[in-house]
């Protein structure tokens, strides 16, 4: 018979590991963990919508994925701003071995080529960096997922942290058929349930 607590792994990440997840959208990716790892006590996943209005954006998915991730010991968070988190109540005295945010986004306020939209996109990412990185373990990583081709290369993932003082350690492919069950959402605006092309990506 199995050892209910033999570690699991998928990908990156290990049920032995303390997660943050950040920015979740309908917490799809959240609950492609916790599949993996039969359980999801060992994590805390958030999203900067309400639950209100999480269940507006994504309406036939959302409470269905909270509901499981609830079910299988996992701490739900929503009103969390990636850029202020190190301070929400629920989280100020945690560490994480794992902090993730994937595909972080500033909103569509401008075209993505715009100079004035990736400033706002680099100020998302490196709040992010500075909260992440008051919040790890002694052996913690932040985990950045992005894409690599123009114009989103113009963000400088690497540049960000390493202004908040990480060190990048690794760049790894990332395809989103190695997550079953993730399906990544716009997040924002009128089509914000859609999906976008990941395309060429990385988890930094």
């Amino acid at each position: 018979m199995m050892n209910s607590f033999e570690e699991k792994c998928i990908k990156h990440y290990s049920s032995n590991h303390q997660i943050l997840l950040v920015g979740e959208g309908n917490f799809s990716f959240a609950v492609s963990l916790a599949t993996a790892f039969g359980n999801a006590s060992n994590m805390v996943a958030t999203s900067l919508d309400s639950r209100e209005m999480l269940e507006i954006k994504y309406p036939t998915t959302a409470a269905d994925n909270v509901a499981l991730l609830r079910d299988n010991g996992c701490t739900v968070l929503h009103d969390v701003d990636a850029t202020t988190m190190s301070r929400h109540p629920s989280l100020m005295h945690r560490k994480f071995d794992r902090i993730v945010f994937n595909f972080p986004h500033a909103g569509f306020i401008m075209r993505e080529h715009d100079s004035y939209q990736i400033s706002l996109h680099k100020e998302v990412v490196r709040g992010f960096m500075r909260n992440g990185r008051e919040m790890l373990t002694s052996r913690g990583e932040i985990h950045v997922t992005h894409k690599t081709s123009h114009p989103f290369s113009q963000w400088g993932i690497v540049e960000l942290g390493r202004e908040v003082g990480l060190v990048l350690t690794e760049e790894v492919n990332f395809s989103i058929w190695d997550y079953p069950g993730y399906r990544n959402k716009k997040g924002s605006g009128s089509n914000c349930d859609d999906t976008f092309p990941v395309g060429q990506s990385s988890t930094f």
